[in-house]
């Protein structure tokens, strides 16, 4: 069965960036000028999926505005004479079928997915979290997508990690099928880096087969107190088996953030109308920190937060 629908978690309260977070979504921090949840959204168009649910939380409001239409702004950059930025507007409010479901309490990744059990119904499903994405040349979900039609389970983006840093992610105990396949033995949240069974990881993208809301429905909360979709689909796997995939391309964590650092500097790095400024800028820069020496902690910047 082709995949026709997307799920786009946006509840979480984005801790990490705070207080940048405080009154907007980290998912509409922009990379430039676009925000992640519009890259997110257009990777999904990208492999062919135009029906997308986002599950929102409260203070996310901002995502639903972004996406809407706002006739006053196109009148104005119509009379301005802007046609440019008037077709980009009109681009965003038209991108795909977009919909909205507010998770009521920040209960975690599973619990946020049984939200859209009513919507996806009973067919496959893709994930994709809206606070990370992907420079690829075929869209990672896209790629997903294919490995689905192959295998007909759910399948799961994988990527190897240091090992000091297992703590942070899902991680996979498998065997390999192919060059980049894994079939999936087993999976846990968040393991010590002593008991990791090893250094691949769970990273934000899947493609679901609809019995994973049963899994979740009946789970009871795990790691810090929440409904862990890991555990979720370790049951899955149990019954029905699952593979991981390692994906091709380049995976940006935008909700940290030296990854949302690392992330704009590579965007700019590759704008056409950007790189060759910004390319000298950060070479000057780096040129005259070498000779200086590391630069000097300045008031208000670098307050060391974790």
């Amino acid at each position: 069965m082709p995949i026709r629908k997307a799920v786009i978690p946006v509840a979480g309260l984005g801790t990490r960036f705070l207080p940048a977070t405080k009154a907007q979504p980290k998912e509409m921090l922009p990379i430039i000028d676009v925000p992640v949840v519009q890259l997110v959204i257009e990777e999904a168009v990208q492999a062919g999926i135009e029906d997308i649910l986002l599950i929102t939380g409260r203070g996310k409001r901002a995502i639903e505005d972004h996406f809407d239409r706002s006739v006053e702004l196109e009148l104005f950059l119509e009379r301005a004479g802007k046609p440019e930025l008037l077709r980009e507007v009109r681009h965003v409010s038209e991108l795909a079928d977009l919909h909205f479901i507010r998770q009521k309490e920040p209960r975690g990744l599973g619990h946020a997915l049984l939200s859209a059990r009513q919507h996806v119904g009973d067919e496959p499903f893709a994930v994709l979290l809206g606070d990370e994405f992907y420079d690829a040349r075929q869209p990672c979900i896209g790629q997903l997508v294919d490995c689905h039609a192959q295998t007909g389970t759910s399948v799961l983006a994988a990527m190897r990690v240091e090992r000091r840093e297992v703590s942070r992610y899902g991680i996979i105990q498998g065997s390999r099928e192919g060059e980049r396949l894994h079939r999936v033995e087993d999976l846990v949240e968040k393991p010590a880096p002593e008991e990791a069974p090893s250094n691949l990881a769970i990273a934000g993208r899947y493609v679901l087969t609809p019995d994973i809301f049963g899994y979740l429905e009946n789970l009871g909360p795990g790691r810090g107190g929440e409904i862990q979709l890991t555990d979720a689909l370790a049951l899955q796997n149990q019954a029905t088996g699952m593979y991981a995939y390692e994906f091709h391309g380049l995976r940006h964590d935008v909700g940290d953030r030296l990854g949302y650092l690392k992330a704009t500097v590579l965007a700019a790095l590759e704008r056409p109308d950007l790189h060759r400024e910004f390319r000298r800028f950060l070479l000057e820069v780096t040129e005259r920190l070498a000779a200086e020496g590391a630069p000097s902690r300045r008031s208000g910047t670098g307050r060391g937060r974790g």
